[in-house]
């Protein structure tokens, strides 16, 4: 897959230059420093360039071209592309920038080069990249300023800042790469395809990428779903703000979507999300390094109580568990360990601790059974031979089937410890915290590793009919539905309150009584989405006078605060008592489609914040984990002897939501709240929806 891209025999550079300081002479000459490559430059004005032949166009030249690097002003890329593919190129990557991310010209120029690699067949990367790498191939086609180091983290980014950025780091530290990507604006090639190539290559180990946005959710978490199970995953997402999603916009032409939404996907697909670039270099240099753990009970070696404490304290907030030793493992440090040391969880090995000592209790900790996994803290006392210590670590990382990891802690001191670390590929934490934080990705990928996926079970609908009270909405002009519409949930499986629409006050007190008392009356309207706001729910009902004085009350308080509101009449519900209220809700994104919400319900939803999120389809298992991921759950689970809420019931009514949104992709936005659910072996009922189709 892809293998000339990257493993090409001929390379043409289209637009290079003889100029020192141009793109086009910065790419020929790193391709220069590569092996196993003829190199073609194409420039109608010179007839050499750093003592290479040089071809006025690319059609002159008489050799099969396997791919050719375009570095020439945007307007002139469409002909650069068209003659590619009469050449019969292959592969082209386009340096060049001024597309989609600059100008709606841009974005007419970039439509029309993919159009053309499409009719030629040719794969593309960019345009407005910065190059590929591949060290295994000695190819360097980008502006880099250094090729990289060789390694098994493959990375790909759609910021060419990121690229150089993250080489010159590497380069400081030692750190090396099977292969670097440029994504650039991705009118062709993307993460997808490479997250599919980096799973086959065979010197890839580890995947790291900086992303923007993505082509296609769905695919990408099918495909990242596949590949998390053989490789980990590591992804930054930029965007997360309102400000960070205009920048992105601007930056590749990227739509960023929602955030919640990338949290959702890459959960759901094995994928570890870092937060900042930083992150995402010490996860991947772990995974690089480490073997995974069994599980997440840490141990903790330092010479510093103060830094122990500190990292006990990192562990338990994010999850990890701070384990307690076989009695034997503390018997063992307690034969050689100082008197005052601390021989349980952290192991306090004292200040002036030699690195036979470090060796020892290392050694006990690696043989106890209850540890999966060692955080290993140096300060520098006076008395502490930083080196000598790093070299036990070394030996010791190397050999151990369980991952250790170091954090030196310290700056001038620690640097010839530091530096032995890196030459042997080791990494060393700067803080407690980040090892901390790049042990729970090992934790958290371990997991995945042994997460089973299972496509959701078609549940049965009648969805001739729920297509009919949409369709109809859509020939009346409705764009949001309501109460009026509680049959589509019926159509779904889904239960729902016994109610009935009236148009005015004598139908509402004729269905009240049809009903029977208590009642919930209701306002119906297609302006109004937060009813109470608005005096538009009036509660426990209980005879024609209480009707008639609420429906009263309820049109004057709606006229006041939403005068031009379309008034459609109210509806009248059964009052329904002794549960817990819940909402379901699904917003459309733009790049995964139907994100799935829920939490606890009511007026107090947007207050408190406690929801879950997960991408539509969802199987029985994310439906269990989207109802027990939020922080009060155990108001739902039952607490201090309640009876349990009916989570079977809530869970059977996500993944039939699930199943509805999914049949209609005209539908942008939908919501039942309350969902009312009863205790225990009793269901729920949906007393309230809300749904917005999109325009035509």
């Amino acid at each position: 897959m892809l293998e000339k891209l990257f493993n090409p025999d001929i390379i043409a550079v289209i637009g290079a230059s003889r100029t020192e300081g141009k793109v086009g002479h910065a790419v020929l000459k790193n391709l220069l420093q590569g092996t196993g490559h003829k190199i073609i430059p194409i420039n109608p004005n010179v007839d050499k360039i750093l003592g290479l032949k040089c071809y006025a166009d690319i059609l002159d030249v008489p050799e099969k071209v396997d791919l050719a690097v375009i570095v020439v002003p945007a307007a002139a890329v469409p002909s650069a592309m068209e003659k590619c593919g009469q050449a019969g190129i292959s592969y082209v990557v386009v340096i060049s920038a001024g597309f989609k991310e600059a100008s709606l010209e841009g974005a007419r120029l970039e439509r029309e080069i993919a159009a053309i690699a499409a009719k030629y067949g040719i794969r593309m990367v960019g345009p407005n990249c910065l190059g590929i790498i591949d060290t295994s191939s000695s190819l360097n086609a980008s502006f880099a300023a250094s090729m990289a180091l060789p390694g098994n983290i493959a990375m790909m980014s759609q910021s060419g800042a990121i690229c150089t950025v993250t080489l010159d780091w590497a380069d400081r530290v030692g750190v090396g790469f099977s292969k670097f990507i440029s994504l650039g604006n991705k009118a062709d090639l993307g993460e997808n395809d490479f997250l599919e190539l980096f799973r086959e290559d065979k010197n890839t180990a580890v995947i790291a990428a900086y992303l923007e946005g993505v082509k296609d959710g769905p695919l990408f978490m099918d495909v990242a779903r596949q590949v998390t199970k053989e490789k980990p995953v590591i992804v930054v997402k930029s965007g997360r703000t309102a400000v960070g999603s205009r920048a992105v916009s601007s930056h590749t032409g990227t739509l960023a979507g929602s955030d919640a939404a990338y949290n959702a996907a890459f959960r759901q697909s094995g994928v570890i999300r870092a937060d900042s670039l930083e992150e995402m270099l010490d996860y991947s240099r772990a995974f690089s390094t480490y073997p995974l753990p069994k599980g997440r009970k840490v141990a903790i070696l330092t010479n510093a109580g103060g830094l122990g404490i500190i990292t006990a304290d990192a562990c338990h907030s994010i999850g990890l568990s701070i384990t307690s030793f076989e009695e034997e493992t503390i018997k063992k440090l307690r034969e050689r360990l100082p008197e005052a040391a601390g021989l349980y969880n952290p192991v306090d090995v004292l200040g002036d601790a030699s690195s036979q000592l470090y060796e020892y209790a290392l050694e006990m900790l690696l043989d106890d059974p209850n540890v999966d996994g060692i955080i290993v803290l140096v300060s520098p006392q006076a008395m502490t031979d930083v080196p000598a210590i790093a070299q036990v670590l070394i030996k010791m990382i190397k050999s151990s089937n369980k991952p250790i990891l170091c954090n030196f802690a310290g700056g001038t001191r620690i640097a010839a410890g530091e530096e032995l670390l890196n030459k042997h590929g080791i990494p060393n934490y700067s803080s407690s915290e980040r090892a901390v934080a790049s042990m729970k990705a090992l934790c958290d990928y371990s997991s995945v590793k042994l997460k089973e996926y299972s496509a959701p079970v078609l549940l049965a609908a009648e969805k001739d009919a729920a297509k009919k009270i949409i369709d109809d909405a859509i020939r009346s002009g409705r764009r949001t539905l309501g109460l009026e519409s509680l049959d589509l949930l019926k159509a779904y499986g889904i239960p729902v309150v016994q109610s009935k629409i009236a148009g005015n006050l004598t139908e509402a007190v004729a269905a009240c009584e049809e009903i029977g008392y208590p009642v919930v009356m209701k306002i119906i309207s297609p302006d109004i989405s937060h009813k109470t706001d608005v005096g538009g729910i009036k509660l426990n009902l209980k005879n024609a006078e209480d009707v008639e004085r609420a429906y009263l009350t309820m049109m004057s308080d709606v006229n006041h605060y939403m005068p031009n509101a379309r008034i459609k009449g109210v509806q009248v519900q059964q009052m329904v008592t002794g549960g817990k209220e819940v909402i379901i809700g699904m917003d459309r994104d733009p790049q995964f489609g139907p994100l799935l919400m829920f939490g606890l319900g009511g007026v107090y939803v947007e207050f408190l914040k406690d929801v879950s999120f997960a991408v539509a389809p969802i199987n029985d298992k994310e439906a269990q984990h989207m109802i027990s991921a939020i922080k009060t759950y155990p108001l739902i689970a039952g607490v201090r002897g309640e009876t349990p809420s009916d989570i079977k019931a809530i869970a059977d009514t996500l993944l039939k939501v699930s199943q509805f949104v999914m049949d209609f992709p005209k539908l942008m936005e939908f919501e039942i709240n309350p969902l009312m659910v009863m205790p225990e072996g009793k269901g729920c009922l949906a007393m309230d929806i809300r749904m917005t189709l999109r325009q035509e």
